[in-house]
């Protein structure tokens, strides 16, 4: 309290007693309540309490008047008029039988000009009216409200009767305090935890934490922001205060404001009493003492202090492309708010929201809080399950400073005007952007001052958004001055609704996501609300180029203006096809591509997702399968003619190719899904063609092969080496027609260090590369062990040659054009992790032993040693205990190189070879001759076992190892379960792991899912709610079995809830007996149907119950078994069973799994380091179903994606 309030008061005659009470009330206003006031002025009648009751009235009123207005006692103590018995100040009357008003007031008016209602308010209901009076009756006639200065207040308050006493039944009057307000507010606000299941707009997929706070008890109203809501689907959880779990629903959120509202079942609630925090944004001031309780930084619960320093801010910005409010002012305080604050309330100290945090500084401690006058009024609106009214004219409106104002043309005039209507204000209204297309466009511009609205002068954004909000479809002026002239202009416009350029539909295609480019992208990048813009762009538009925040004009020629035509055009796409793709980025607005893109109808879903207000979830329509007809003809190419200058490269470029490999899911240890490389022909009949391992990785994928530059047609995997570097493919001859494709020649002479050769190859452009050069090195092979875990490279030795030019691969040949070895292009990691490439000759040797059998038409059946060697020199296994008959025996072998192969790791602990081997065994003999290099090893590929005589720790051993078959085939199958892509581990995981675990291996987790927010790639699940698994289909059956005890659990199945659905579809309608015998409601966990939420229907047929989309069908209670009447008409009936327990007690039934009824299932996973962990994830049927990749030799890809049910 200032000084000039306190010298009032001893003005007055005030004791020090009443002085120190005033003092702590001034902090924590409005008014005091009566505990205090009884404990402050105990006793009956008499002077001295006369005293302290006049000093308590004019000590209050001096103070109120010191803050910039008169005010009466009767706004004080709430005293009433005679004849207005509806209003009840803040003290209520508790004397039922007070005495009759004695003496005489002045007679008071309603209205008083300049009152503020926002202060009235600010006092009313929070105190008691006790009842003052003499000899304990209540106080007699009310004051008047027209007092203007202190000598009427004085006035006015002698006409109060003297206070002879307190009554005994008052109530004690208590001072707040922050820790009473908090403890109570605490138990209306959450912790939010929620997934982005898919991305959307300004949104990507992924998990996130927030916070919301309660505002409506009875029908479980969270308020939070609109980031937290988000536009995009979403799942999301509330952790109440005492820890219990409810699920959550987002019912509204707005198009612009940072505001959105979820709601929850508050019977799910079982163990507190809710409580809402009221809404008062009248309360925000400059200097007002707040706390903002909430999430913050992933903290559950923090409380922040802070004190409110303007309530004018300009709305915060994100960053273009992101989410950002506009059109509004922000409040500021330095509370220093982080992420999971988000959606916090602002509290004062009477526990009221002031306003709602929104968002932070980076590198301050600013915070910002969004006003909450247009929350209470879409509140209003939600509460009654309407829709909110917004409009928009789509032009973003700046607040500008009187100052600022005049150099843009304001006069000084019109100033003094708009001050004299608006005394508060400090500034006005400018138009600060205009979309084009929209309804302001080619009308208002930037700098336009607005003045008017329909006639009304307005000066802030509250003004002119309540006639807009409220005038959707209607017409609106807008009088604004412009330029410096001063020249006055008016406007007609037709106020859109907002909610019409917010997108409430997508398209899932290709495993990307497109929508409508909404109203807050168009704001943040100055484009027309419309077109197709790309959230996510998948494994179709990826091979296109056409990544996210791409807007798609035109597919195959078709424009796309808008969604509808983008659903056209893609029906018309073949699987397969490869068709032209115009789009450009919202970044380069101005600069168009085209592009082609590769149509995917066969590794992903095509369908149609829209937004259901009503249950919160988004439901889908799988869009029409693709026409039939054949995406490739037959086509004939000619060679370019190649100078006879760059001899021989005119025999070997026309048995080139380019490949493209697209990968549409991360397995096998993938970080990348676009591979692009060169092949070389070596057969036409049958045709065949070889590549390194860095253009085709694995086995899943799109491959095509481009001819002379001029004819792409698909490929298809035949052969995987699971050690060299090469791959064999395959193509339909017939669709390249009479194009003279040429098959490479191979030489039978093996390239040594310094024998000449040609390197001939492809550039970047397709352009032919040729030198002649020599070998520097024939030597192994080195790579690392890569993370994630992928192929490599080991066994082999590879060919180094002087100055190499850069290529994209090719050959090593003579000058005759006989291929001596493949350049080939390797892939590791260096000791950072980071990825490294290197270029080296491949000996054609180990590509022949693969072709050879392909075209006799056999399959190879090439086997080898299941270890990774490496050479050590003869001194080193010397030390080691090599003796020197050993040494000469080696050095005296023709083809010795002096060194050693020693058994470098195990690649498979599982495998007999690795069990008979250990690591470190120096290998001494290969088949009863000396080993001294990788080509030794081909000793043991046509054999089922190979004699080894091994040095293992100083003694020489002789052993028979088995070998393992090489099938050329790694992964064959993938299940897609949660959002976890689950194998069985691939060789390149089992050589990094000593003991390898019984189960199956998570080799990715897609954003969004319930996987990524509870698993990790490089796990093994082992477990699924106790049930061991060791393969994927023991893994489905402990899936199966634990969806069925979710059925079976109590509150797993039929509830109210799925009535009250089915009712609403059909409406006054009765439900026979016979529609769950058609609907099989429990066959699905959850309750859901099982087409896993994909809503579809069907017609109706006589005896046919019509279908259930399973969006509306929710889980609540399978002990509420469902009764029809005996004849089969009446409406269906649930029964509480007699063994049930109440919702709230301790003794639930033997089915009731806590775990099981909220959908989580619990999941036993071990790490690659032998790390055992028990996880609970909460799995989600709606939008993560479960499909199976298995392989498929009639398709195009060679695999085919199959639901499992």
């Amino acid at each position: 309290m200032n000084r000039a309030r306190r010298e009032s008061l001893n003005c007055l005659n005030a004791d020090k007693e009443t002085l120190e009470f005033f003092a702590a009330q001034e902090q924590s206003r409005p008014s005091p309540v009566i505990p205090q006031l009884q404990e402050k002025f105990p006793g009956s009648g008499g002077p001295s309490n006369r005293n302290r009751s006049k000093s308590l009235a004019y000590g209050l009123t001096w103070a109120q008047a010191m803050n910039g207005r008169a005010v009466t006692p009767a706004d004080i103590f709430g005293i009433r008029n005679a004849d207005d018995s509806s209003w009840q100040g803040p003290w209520v009357n508790t004397n039922n039988n007070a005495a009759a008003p004695s003496g005489s007031g002045a007679a008071g008016t309603d209205g008083e000009e300049g009152v503020d209602p926002h202060r009235l308010h600010h006092h009313q209901g929070l105190l008691l009216d006790s009842g003052l009076g003499g000899g304990g009756g209540s106080i007699g006639a009310p004051v008047g409200h027209h007092a203007k200065s202190i000598a009427a207040l004085n006035a006015a308050a002698s006409a109060v009767p003297p206070v002879v006493g307190i009554v005994p039944d008052t109530p004690k009057l208590t001072t707040m305090t922050w820790e009473s307000t908090l403890e109570r507010s605490i138990r209306s606000i959450v912790s939010i935890t929620a997934n982005h299941v898919r991305s959307f707009d300004t949104e990507t997929s992924g998990a996130y934490s927030a916070t919301g706070f309660l505002v409506d008890a009875k029908n479980g109203i969270i308020l939070t922001n609109r980031h937290v809501v988000s536009p995009a689907p979403i799942l999301a959880l509330a952790i109440l205060s005492n820890y219990e779990e409810v699920e959550l629903k987002p019912i509204y959120r707005d198009p612009v404001h940072d505001f959105g509202f979820m709601q929850f079942d508050i019977s799910k609630v079982r163990f507190m009493q809710l409580e809402e925090i009221p809404l008062s944004p009248e309360r925000a001031r400059v200097g007002l003492e707040i706390r903002v309780v909430g999430n913050d930084a992933g903290e559950k619960l923090s409380i922040l202090a802070g004190t409110l320093a303007r309530l004018d801010r300009q709305a915060p910005e994100y960053g273009q492309g992101e989410y950002n409010d506009f059109n509004t002012f922000y409040l500021q305080a330095a509370s220093s708010t982080s992420g999971g604050s988000s959606g916090s309330p602002v509290l004062d100290i009477e526990g009221h929201a002031v306003a709602l945090n929104a968002g932070g500084a980076s590198k301050a401690s600013a915070s910002y809080y969004l006003p909450l006058d247009r929350v209470k009024r879409a509140l209003k609106y939600v509460q009654a399950g309407e829709q909110v009214p917004r409009g928009t004219l789509q032009t973003d409106f700046d607040y500008f400073p009187y100052d600022e104002l005049r150099r843009l043309g304001l006069k000084i005039s019109m100033e003094e005007q708009i001050r004299r209507q608006f005394p508060n204000e400090t500034g006005m209204l400018v138009v600060k952007s205009v979309l084009p297309k929209g309804p302001a466009a080619d009308q208002l511009i930037p700098g336009d001052i607005v003045i008017q609205c329909n006639g009304n002068p307005i000066a802030n954004f509250i003004q002119l958004f309540t006639v807009i909000d409220d005038s959707v479809g209607q017409n609106v002026s807008l009088t604004v001055v412009r330029g410096s002239n001063s020249k006055m202009l008016t406007f007609d416009f037709v106020v859109q609704d907002l909610h019409s350029i917010t997108p409430d539909r997508f398209v899932e295609v290709g495993g990307g996501v497109v929508n409508e480019l909404s109203y807050q992208l168009a704001h943040s990048y100055g484009q027309p609300c419309g077109g197709v813009y790309v959230a996510t762009s998948g494994h179709m538009l990826a091979s296109a180029s056409a990544w996210r925040k791409s807007i798609i004009v035109a597919v195959n020629n078709i424009p796309t203006p808008n969604l509808d035509a983008f659903i056209q055009a893609l029906c018309t796409l073949p699987d397969g096809a490869r068709v032209p793709i115009r789009f450009y980025t919202l970044q380069k607005a101005f600069k168009e591509k085209i592009m082609i893109m590769h149509v995917d109808r066969h590794w992903h879903k095509c369908r149609l997702a829209i937004r259901n207000d009503k249950t919160g979830l988004w439901d889908f329509t799988d869009l029409p399968p693709p026409p039939p007809s054949q995406p490739y003809a037959p086509a004939t190419a000619i060679y370019p003619t190649i100078n006879a200058a760059l001899h021989p490269a005119p025999i070997i470029m026309p048995s080139f190719v380019a490949i493209d490999f697209h990968l549409p899911f991360l397995v096998d240890g993938m970080k990348a899904t676009q591979f692009y490389g060169t092949g070389l022909v070596v057969s036409t009949n049958p045709p065949l063609v070889v590549c390194d391992r860095d253009t085709i990785p694995i086995s899943i994928g799109d491959i095509f092969i481009t001819f002379a530059n001029s004819v792409i047609i698909p490929g298809r995997l035949v052969y995987l080496h699971p050690h060299y570097n090469f791959v064999v493919l395959t193509y339909d001859a017939a669709l390249l027609a009479n194009t003279p494709v040429k098959p490479a020649t191979f030489s039978n002479k093996p390239l040594t260090q310094g024998d000449e050769c040609y390197l001939v190859g492809v550039g970047t452009d397709q352009s032919p590369v040729i030198k002649k050069t020599t070998v520097s090195n024939v030597g192994n092979i080195g790579t690392r062990e890569c993370s994630p875990p992928r192929w490599r490279a080991m066994n082999v030795e590879g060919i180094k040659v002087d100055d190499p030019v850069g290529t994209q691969g090719g050959v090593l040949c003579d000058g005759d054009g006989l291929v001596q070895a493949l350049w080939v292009n390797y892939s590791s990691q260096d000791e950072k992790g980071n990825d490294i490439t290197f270029m080296s000759g491949l000996d054609v040797e180990a590509v022949t032993q693969v072709i050879y059998p392909f075209m006799r038409g056999e399959y190879p059946r090439l086997r080898a040693l299941d270890v990774e060697f490496w050479t050590m020199r003869i001194a080193a296994a010397r030390s080691l205990g090599l003796t020197d008959e050993w040494v000469q025996k080696i050095e005296s072998d023709p083809n010795s190189k002096h060194t050693l192969l020693y058994v470098l790791s195990l690649l498979d602990t599982s495998t007999p070879c690795s069990q008979m081997l250990k690591v470190g065994d120096i290998v001494l003999e290969l088949e009863g001759r000396v080993a001294t290099g990788m080509k030794d090893l081909e000793r043991a590929r046509n054999v089922e076992s190979v004699r080894m005589t091994v040095l293992r720790e100083g003694q020489v051993l002789c052993l028979i190892v088995p070998t393992v078959p090489l099938l050329g085939t790694d992964t064959n199958r993938i299940l897609a379960w949660a959002g976890a892509l689950i194998q069985m581990p691939y060789k390149a995981v089992l050589e990094q792991v000593s003991n390898v675990p019984q189960g199956v291996y998570v080799s990715c987790t897609l954003y969004g899912s319930p996987a990524s927010t509870a698993l990790r790639p490089g796990v093994w699940i082992t477990e699924v709610d106790g049930i061991p698994v060791a393969d994927l289909d023991e893994f489905l059956d402990a899936v199966h079995h634990h969806e069925n005890k979710v059925v079976r659990s109590r509150q797993g199945s039929v509830c109210e809830v799925a009535l009250k659905r089915l009712s609403q579809v059909y409406g006054s309608k009765r439900l026979s007996a016979s529609l769950l015998n058609h609907q099989h409601i429990l066959a699905h966990p959850e309750g859901l149907p099982a087409n896993h939420g994909h809503a579809h229907t069907n017609a109706t047929t006589a005896g046919q119950a019509p279908n259930v989309g399973s969006t509306d069908i929710h889980p609540h209670d399978t002990t509420a078994p469902m009764h029809a009447p005996e004849n089969g008409t009446g409406p269906l009936e649930v029964s509480q069973s007699p063994h049930t327990s109440a919702p709230g007690s301790p003794m639930m039934g033997n089915s009731d799994d806590a775990a099981q009824s909220q959908g989580y299932v619990r999941i036993k996973i071990q790490a690659r380091n032998g790390t055992v962990s028990v996880i609970a994830m909460k799995l989600d049927p709606i939008y993560w179903s479960t499909t199976q990749l298995l392989p498929e030799p009639e398709s195009v890809s060679g695999w085919k994606m199959v639901d499992v049910l």
